[in-house]
């Protein structure tokens, strides 16, 4: 078997494997590592003992994930206010016909996933999402079927108590709302945004301590519409600020830049034809690939 093979067969099921480790750490730059890192250990496999390159490559990637998600697991201890999943910008159909892989990709789920154990994360990712068996996925992380079996029923009742089922809106609403949240907030439209918003409304913001963000989560209609008429106020005063609009993590994003600088992305969650959720990444950090399109599958 030739180097180019082992190329070949790892840049096919790139999409699938970035997605695998992106789900399991919510973050594309430590996804990138673990990448790399698996590509090393690929390029030394015999392919001719290969029965199955899905699997395989799957199983690899989970080892990878699980030990950087543990390492990262420690560091988020220390992190300064709320820590939010790093977004990642999609082609803007390259998850929408498939609702399972949309829904698995999105902040909120990912913040939910933030709650559950490593371990239980990436059973609840491979088997709910990916459809790996549970003799699968615990051949891939090491631990007994039976240890898998209950990981992914605790998960799977975690995730249901924590995250709303909700039929996702129409691109035509979408795009509704969307452009009528970017007219409101750029305008500062108190009444526009409080037209929006679901009066229990949150804005959870994310600078990690090196810019300035919400400390604590902003909840309420109120409120989150006087945060944002407050802070787009500021950002009208500063020199070559524009704002636009992208698709990030399957959901409408404002993108503010400075210049060519990217200051932030603002993450619009609709139900039921109201804006429930705002995500706003200001850490620098998480900032650095956003400019890189991804593409995702499973």
């Amino acid at each position: 078997m030739t180097t180019d093979e082992h190329a070949e067969r790892f840049t096919l099921l790139r999409p699938l494997r970035f997605t695998i480790a992106y789900e399991m750490l919510g973050s594309a730059t430590e996804s990138d590592n673990v990448l790399q890192d698996s590509y090393l250990r690929w390029a030394e496999v015999d392919l001719a003992t290969v029965r199955d390159t899905k699997s395989y490559l799957a199983r690899l990637v989970t080892r990878q994930a699980l030990n950087a998600l543990r390492a990262s697991a420690r560091r988020r201890e220390d992190y300064v206010g709320p820590w939010l999943p790093e977004p990642v910008l999609l082609d803007e159909n390259d998850a929408a016909a498939d609702v399972v892989l949309a829904e698995s990709v999105s902040m909120a789920m990912l913040v939910v996933l933030e709650t559950l154990t490593p371990d239980e994360r990436v059973v609840f990712v491979l088997y709910e999402v990916f459809g790996f068996s549970h003799s699968d996925i615990a051949a891939a992380v090491g631990k007994p079927v039976a240890t898998v079996r209950q990981a992914a029923h605790r998960a799977r009742k975690h995730v249901q108590a924590r995250r709303r089922r909700f039929e996702p809106a129409d691109t035509a609403t979408t795009a509704r709302i969307t452009d009528q949240f970017m007219t409101a907030a750029t305008t500062g439209d108190m009444q526009g945004l409080l037209a929006l918003l679901a009066k229990d409304a949150t804005l959870t913001a994310d600078g990690g301590g090196k810019t300035p963000a919400a400390r604590q989560p902003v909840v309420g209609a109120e409120l989150v519409a006087a945060h944002l008429a407050n802070l787009f106020h500021k950002g009208r005063a500063v020199p070559g600020l524009r704002t636009e609009m992208v698709n990030c993590n399957n959901a409408p994003a404002l993108v503010a830049y400075r210049g060519d600088h990217l200051g932030g992305v603002f993450l619009i969650e609709i139900t039921n034809d109201e804006i429930t959720n705002i995500y706003v990444i200001r850490n620098p950090d998480k900032l650095l690939t956003l400019t890189v399109p991804r593409r995702i599958g499973r």
